[in-house]
């Protein structure tokens, strides 16, 4: 594979060496480079190891980057405004081009799947799994007038399962990259691979997301995302380098089990939609919030009082989600921090989605949360991360007090559960070519 070995001394001569300071964001020419070129290098030799006696012509490497909400917790579903963006945990992949109608993947740890491009019909018995994100993803790509074509994979990845990073948009759209480079001539743009792959995860995986992780993962940076016709998304990106604010982002596994919350986040969206019907509307985005607090008697006798606070919440945090963005548009990290901690006080005390009633014992959520607010000592902030119950939670902590904010979180939730991440300026993407362009 003389192609391959040529590839593997441009990664350690340092020609790639700028492109990987952009995706992983670092500053340093030392440590943090030579990881970044040995991560590369390790997923082309896996492909040799995988693969061996494949034609490498064509090869190359691509990345699809993990998420983080920052704004807009449970407002999507409610065609609310959110803001997110990607980050510098990523699934990478070196891919080869075959030809033929084969899709080959090895994904370090997993067993190796082969999908038929000639069958892109929805198995039941692949929901779930990440054979049916290749298949969805390949039949979204037909949809938008191409012809899928193999290729070979092989895939490893640093965004953890259950992270709250959302590793099923990180394949999705690594995925639509390694089509659109092999068999799209690069004519699918960032946005319309978000849209494949929640295609892909909505029809073939079998979860009813919205296009917030996905969008993210793709488009890269921070985005605003205002799902008020969700057909058609308004997105834009957000202008503003967090790397240089001062402040690093952290997010934290509360080592807490996702069993058994289905029930939980059902109940958000069934409440927040009683409210909504109340008004004959299906989602509280299209409910004139004025008319709703002046009818709140009415409405708590018909839908409860969750649902009353519940609705409370998505008001003002469909409001907050934008403010938020404006607030970083206009360089105001401080009121920006300011937003995140009413974001977070909201989820908490009107959204409720920072422990289960099945099982109020289990509150690492909550746990989670009072450690990192005593730890920040009154700066920075701190806020439950996506769907709640148990999971992540989210912080951005001055950079100063890094280091014994991460030894205070891991003392009591175990070693390696504080992930500090960068949200990277690009997503989706190839990350370089054997061959010169």
């Amino acid at each position: 594979m003389q192609n391959m070995e040529n590839f593997l001394q441009a990664v350690r001569g340092g020609e790639y060496d700028e492109r990987l300071r952009r995706l992983y964001v670092f500053h340093d020419t030392s440590e943090e480079l030579e990881a970044a070129r040995a991560k590369v290098c390790h997923v082309i030799e896996g492909f040799e190891q995988a693969f061996p006696g494949v034609d490498c012509t064509g090869a190359a490497v691509f990345s699809g980057p993990g998420r983080t909400e920052i704004g807009g917790n449970h407002t999507d579903h409610q065609h609310g405004c959110v803001l997110c963006g990607s980050v510098n945990m990523d699934i990478l992949a070196c891919a080869v081009p075959t030809g033929d109608n084969f899709v080959k993947v090895i994904s370090e740890g997993y067993p190796a799947l082969t999908i038929d491009l000639n069958d892109l019909a929805i198995h039941a018995d692949e929901t779930n799994t990440s054979a049916a994100l290749i298949r969805g993803v390949a039949h979204g790509v037909t949809k938008e007038g191409f012809a899928p074509k193999g290729f070979c994979a092989y895939v490893t990845s640093t965004v953890p399962g259950g992270s709250g990073l959302s590793s099923s948009a990180a394949y999705e759209i690594l995925l639509g990259n390694i089509f659109n480079r092999f068999c799209c001539e690069g004519k699918l743009d960032a946005v319309k691979l978000a849209q494949i792959g929640q295609y892909a995860e909505r029809e073939y995986f079998g979860k009813p997301c919205g296009l917030m992780d996905q969008a993210a993962s793709s488009i890269g940076g921070v985005v605003a995302i205002d799902f008020n016709d969700p057909s058609q998304p308004v997105i834009r990106k957000v202008d503003y380098d967090l790397a240089r604010s001062g402040y690093q982002l952290c997010i934290i596994d509360t080592r807490s089990c996702h069993a058994d919350l289905t029930d939980d986040y059902a109940a958000i969206t069934r409440e927040m939609g009683a409210v909504a019907a109340f008004f004959g509307k299906q989602v509280l985005r299209q409910v004139d919030e004025a008319e709703f607090y002046a009818a709140i008697p009415a409405v708590r006798e018909k839908a409860g009082d969750r649902a009353v606070l519940r609705a409370m919440h998505f008001f003002d945090e469909n409001r907050r989600a934008q403010a938020q963005a404006k607030a970083l548009d206009e360089g105001d990290m401080e009121g920006f921090l300011a937003l995140v901690r009413e974001s977070g006080r909201s989820s908490a005390e009107l959204l409720q989605n920072i422990w289960s009633v099945a099982e109020p014992a289990q509150q690492a959520v909550t746990l989670s949360l009072a450690l990192a607010e005593k730890a920040l000592g009154g700066r920075g902030a701190v806020r439950v991360h996506g769907g709640g119950f148990a999971g992540t939670i989210q912080a951005f902590v001055p950079q100063e007090k890094l280091e014994s904010f991460v030894n205070t979180m891991e003392a009591v939730l175990g070693e390696g559960a504080c992930h500090p991440v960068s949200v990277r300026p690009e997503g989706g993407c190839m990350v370089m070519s054997s061959e010169k362009e």
